[in-house]
């Protein structure tokens, strides 16, 4: 059983939902390589003090903040105590925004947020008689109901650790239950301006005849609904084939190399070409 990573409230006008937070992505199909020395043999990774030369074990490592060259603030754990804010056990809602007012530019990680209150009758090994337990119970299957008959998301703030910051979240309804995704500051975000590619390129005319082509390209490769599990990750399949074939001593076999494709010289004879083109099933897998 996944174990949570934050326990605290939701709150939302005098209403408290006692919750825990877990990690929404399974990382453990990631690929990783490790690295090694010329012999083959992996290299480790210390903690070295450069000064005294030696090892610096994990119980001497404390928290610093550079405040000049060398000169650092160190923080300990009874220092980020005392600055706890709001955030740190609760997750208050600062307002409702409808769903389609949240930019994905802006989404950072996703978490399921479960309530907390399943795991106490748990423990108690029957169904708990507590009224407190029922009501709590009810305002989570509440909450997550409004959101998904209203279609909003409710925006609030977290600290997940301490010593780090305050992050900004949105919560929406996930089939029973909830979905939460830190979000980044409007600050932390790059102006488009800074992109001069973009800002200062000059934009050119689309006459009737390109714009009707290629409304109607979109139009043949849209599907009806958005099955993302059509979708994978075939790059990381070609490099499990890869280390399976070498750790067997087997030659890999070498494919065609992916060819650069051809850059647009005629922009409605490519448009005309397209829509020429057989158009594959929507239900059809990515890879057939």
């Amino acid at each position: 059983m996944a174990a949570s990573m934050w326990k605290g409230n939701i709150s939302f006008g005098l209403v408290n939902i006692p919750v825990k937070l877990y990690t929404a992505i399974d990382t453990s199909k990631d690929i990783s390589f490790n690295q090694l020395d010329s012999k083959g043999h992996r290299i480790q990774y210390k903690k070295w003090c450069p000064l005294e030369e030696r090892e610096v074990p994990y119980s001497e490592i404390r928290k610093g903040y550079e405040i000049a060259k060398d000169q650092y603030v160190v923080i300990e754990k009874k220092d980020l105590e005392k600055i706890a804010v709001e955030s740190t056990r609760t997750i208050n809602i600062k307002e409702f925004i409808d769903e389609q007012e949240l930019d994905p530019l802006f989404v950072e990680k996703s978490y399921y947020i479960a309530p907390d209150s399943i795991d106490k009758k748990r423990k108690k090994g029957k169904e708990s008689s507590s009224s407190t337990t029922t009501i709590q119970d009810k305002a989570y299957s509440l909450l997550v109901k409004v959101l998904h008959d209203t279609k909003k998301i409710a925006i609030g703030k977290l600290v997940l650790k301490e010593g780090e910051k305050e992050h900004l979240i949105a919560i929406r309804a996930y089939q029973r239950g909830f979905i939460m995704h830190t979000l980044h500051y409007m600050d932390e975000i790059k102006p488009v301006e800074d992109i001069k590619e973009i800002s200062e390129a000059k934009v050119p005319e689309i006459d009737k005849n390109e714009m009707s082509m290629g409304k109607l390209l979109v139009e043949n490769l849209t599907s009806k609904t958005f099955d993302i599990s059509r979708y994978h990750d075939e790059y990381v399949e070609e490099l499990k084939d890869l280390v399976k074939s070498k750790a067997k001593g087997e030659v890999q076999v070498v494919r065609q190399a992916v060819k650069n494709p051809r850059q647009t010289q005629d922009l409605i004879a490519a448009l005309k070409a397209s829509l020429a083109r057989p158009t594959a099933s929507k239900n059809t897998k990515e890879s057939e």
